[in-house]
């Protein structure tokens, strides 16, 4: 597929929605995990924990998706959010999950949004993934 310049408001809209979608089901599954709850949350927290950055990860793979065709013109290369994803989903899919350097795009982790260095670990949580969203 060729690169896309511009995406239409429909699809920027249907993208968001389907993003939304996916978070409330997140967020319902963890209320009613926690309703349920005995005298030991322990358990019960753990797994959400556990549950969490993968559940986020895999979003941010998603959001990544959505727009994958984007031209890397239109993206730039100044360490802007657009270039934390593409970085972030890099990480994930070929470096273990580990935030690995780019030579093309300057992300200075104290600027960017979500403060990844070289060599973290990225597991995504909630507010992470809304503050980058």
């Amino acid at each position: 597929m060729l690169s896309i310049n511009t995406y239409t408001q429909d699809y920027i809209d249907e993208c968001r929605a389907r993003v939304h979608s996916q978070l409330a089901v997140y967020q319902a599954l963890v209320a009613a995990a926690r309703q349920q709850t005995a005298t030991n949350e322990t358990p019960l927290n753990a797994a959400i924990d556990s549950f969490e950055p993968v559940f986020f990860n895999n979003m941010i793979l998603m959001l990544d998706y959505m727009f994958v065709h984007r031209s890397r013109t239109m993206e730039k290369k100044d360490g802007n959010p657009l270039n934390e994803v593409r970085l972030l989903c890099n990480a994930l899919l070929t470096n273990n999950g580990k935030m690995s350097a780019d030579k093309t795009v300057k992300l200075d982790p104290a600027k960017s949004l979500l403060k990844v260095k070289v060599g973290d670990e990225i597991k995504l949580n909630e507010a992470d993934f809304l503050r980058i969203f």
